[in-house]
């Protein structure tokens, strides 16, 4: 089965051209993500990862600046995340 998500992955990598794909909100892709995940720590890994980051991956999520002068978003799920793990483009488009 872990086979089979990793190349649902790969079909997705190869079927759909990256500026054809949605823009991720995390520096590493989501696609990306799944497959180490699935990859290094199996399939149910795979996932749960898959899970977190669709239900985070979307709208509902936001740029701030926190008093530090430091970049993080806040994800849906209001969980927190800090400047290494956001996307540099959102981290572009917020200075």
């Amino acid at each position: 089965m872990k086979n089979l998500l990793l190349l649902l992955i790969k079909i997705y990598w190869w079927g759909i051209p990256p500026p054809k794909r949605r823009k991720c909100i995390f520096r590493t892709s989501c696609s990306k993500y799944v497959y180490e995940k699935a990859l290094n720590e199996g399939l149910i890994s795979g996932l749960k990862a898959f899970r977190y980051r669709f239900q985070n991956c979307r709208s509902g999520a936001y740029i701030t600046e926190n008093p530090y002068g430091e970049i993080q978003i806040i994800l849906p799920n209001q969980q927190i995340l800090n400047e290494e793990e956001v996307s540099e483009r959102f981290i572009k488009n917020k200075q």
